[in-house]
C-alpha cells in the first residue's frame, strides 16, 4: 500500500515527570479530563495537592488574583520549582504499557508527533467530531504553554510494538482506581529513538482520541509559529501512539441515550422503518447483560428491550454498515431530543431507572478490521463511534513546550 505525502514524524522530547520518591504516582495521576466530572474533580484534587487535575481542570486562585488559566500556569512553574516535578535531562521518547486487571496489556510509545503541515497529511482524523467549544483547551494551552495530556494515535505500521519494548524495570509505575496498571520507561538511546521514529513514519497515523486537543493544537500553531519560527514547541502535539492490531486494542462503543421526547411517541414504529424489530425481553439486568455480551444492536426502554436487525437498504441508506451510521437514520427523523452517549451498558439501567434516559440503544463495537479500512479509504466515521480503554493517565509525563521536540 502507497500513500501520499510525508509520514507522521514523532519526536523525543524531555519530559517533565512526577519525583516518585516524593509522592506515590497512583495519589496524583487523573483520568482525561473529558470524562471527569465535578464528583470525580473534588475527589481527586483533595486526594493531592499536586494532583494532575489542578492543571487540566483548574480553578482559580482568588488569593492570588489569578483566573483558572493563570492558576495552571503558576502550579505547573512551583510543582517544578520545588522539585514536585523533575525534567529528563535528554530528550526520550516513553514505551508506555496498560495493563487491565484481567491480564490485557495495551501497549504504546508516547512522543512528540509533528504538527508541521508537511508532516500532517497522514496524520489522520479517525471520527467526525460533535461540535464543542475549543476556547477552554486553547486558553489553558496558551497560558501553561504545555501538552498535559496526550492524545491517543493508531500507527497503521505492523510490527511497531517491537522496535519499543524495552526489558528494563519501567521508570514510573501507577494503579488507578479502576485497577488498571500504568508503566512508563524512559527510551533515550539515540539508535532506539531513531527505530522507533521510522518505524511510525513507515504509515499514517489515526486520531483515535483527543480529536479537539489535536485542533486546538493546530489552531495554536498557527498562533505563533510566525513569532517563534518553524522550531517552536508548539509545532508537535505529545501523542501516544499505539500499534493498529487486535492484541493492542479493547475497542468498546458509545450507546445512544434518549430524552426529551414526546410523552406517547412510539419509538418501536419509529425504528421499524430501517429495521426488523424482535422483542427481547424486558428491560432488566439480565436482558441487558445478555445483549451486551452478545454485542447486539438493541432499542432498549422501561418496558422492554428489542432487537434491531437492519433491514435491505438501510446501510446504502446510511452510507455504511456501522451502527452508528444506521442508527442515525430514524433518530434524525424523531422529535426534538436530547442525545447522552454511555461508553458502558451497565449505565443503562441506571439511566432509565432515573428517568434521565426515556431508551437507549445498544450499538455494536467496530473492530480494528473496520477502523484500518476506514482510515485507509481516508473516511470519517461518524461522531462517537469508538470508545477506547483503558485510558492514558494524565500525568504520567508532561510536555512544555518551550523546549522544542529533539533539543538537546
Amino acid at each position: 500500500m502507497c500513500y501520499a505525502g510525508r509520514m507522521p514524524r514523532l519526536e523525543p522530547f524531555a519530559g517533565l515527570r512526577y519525583d516518585s520518591s516524593r509522592l506515590d504516582l497512583g495519589s496524583v495521576i487523573a483520568p482525561p479530563y473529558d470524562v471527569v466530572d465535578e464528583q470525580e474533580r473534588s475527589r481527586l484534587a483533595a486526594r493531592h495537592r499536586a494532583n494532575a487535575v489542578h492543571l487540566e481542570l483548574p480553578q482559580p486562585d482568588r488569593r492570588r488574583g489569578l483566573d483558572r488559566y493563570q492558576h495552571a500556569s503558576a502550579l505547573l512553574a512551583d510543582w517544578e520549582q520545588s522539585g514536585t516535578l523533575v525534567r529528563d535531562a535528554h530528550p526520550a521518547l516513553y514505551p508506555y504499557r496498560m495493563t487491565t486487571p484481567e491480564g490485557r496489556a495495551t501497549d504504546g510509545v508516547i512522543g512528540a508527533l509533528s504538527l508541521d503541515p508537511a508532516d500532517t497529511a497522514d496524520v489522520l482524523p479517525h471520527e467526525q467530531t460533535l461540535p464543542k467549544p475549543m476556547s477552554d483547551r486553547l486558553d489553558l494551552l496558551r497560558a501553561t504553554r504545555a501538552n498535559l495530556s496526550p492524545i491517543w494515535g493508531l500507527s497503521l505500521s505492523a510490527g511497531l510494538t517491537g522496535r519499543f519494548t524495552v526489558s528494563a524495570p519501567p521508570a514510573a509505575t501507577a494503579t488507578d482506581d479502576e485497577g488498571v496498571l500504568h508503566e512508563l520507561w524512559v527510551l533515550d538511546d539515540p539508535a532506539a529513538v531513531a527505530a522507533v521514529s521510522e518505524g511510525i513514519a513507515a504509515s499514517p497515523v489515526v486520531v483515535a482520541d483527543g480529536h479537539h486537543r489535536y485542533e486546538t493544537a493546530l489552531r495554536y500553531r498557527e498562533e505563533v509559529v510566525g513569532i517563534e519560527g518553524g522550531g517552536s514547541g508548539a509545532s508537535s502535539i505529545m501523542a501516544l501512539v499505539v500499534e493498529l492490531s487486535d492484541d493492542q486494542l479493547a475497542v468498546g462503543t458509545f450507546h445512544r441515550a434518549l430524552s426529551g421526547l414526546p410523552e406517547g411517541l412510539d419509538l418501536v414504529e419509529a425504528f421499524s422503518s430501517w429495521f426488523d424489530v424482535t422483542r427481547a425481553g424486558p428491560a432488566d439486568e439480565r436482558t441487558l447483560a445478555a445483549l451486551a455480551e452478545a454485542a447486539a444492536l438493541a432499542l432498549v426502554m422501561p418496558s422492554g428491550a428489542w432487537l434491531l436487525t437492519p433491514r435491505d437498504g438501510t446501510a446504502e441508506a446510511a452510507g455504511s454498515a456501522l451502527d452508528a451510521s444506521m442508527v442515525a437514520l430514524p433518530l434524525a427523523v424523531l422529535p426534538d431530543h436530547e442525545l447522552e452517549f454511555l461508553p458502558d451498558w451497565h449505565q443503562v439501567g441506571p439511566a432509565l431507572g432515573s428517568q434521565r434516559a426515556q431508551a437507549v440503544v445498544l450499538l455494536r463495537p467496530v473492530t480494528v478490521a473496520q477502523i484500518a479500512a476506514w482510515a485507509r479509504e481516508r473516511r470519517r466515521m461518524p461522531p462517537k463511534t469508538t470508545y477506547f480503554h483503558p485510558k492514558p493517565r494524565t500525568g504520567m509525563v508532561f510536555r512544555t513546550l518551550d523546549i522544542p521536540a529533539g533539543a538537546r
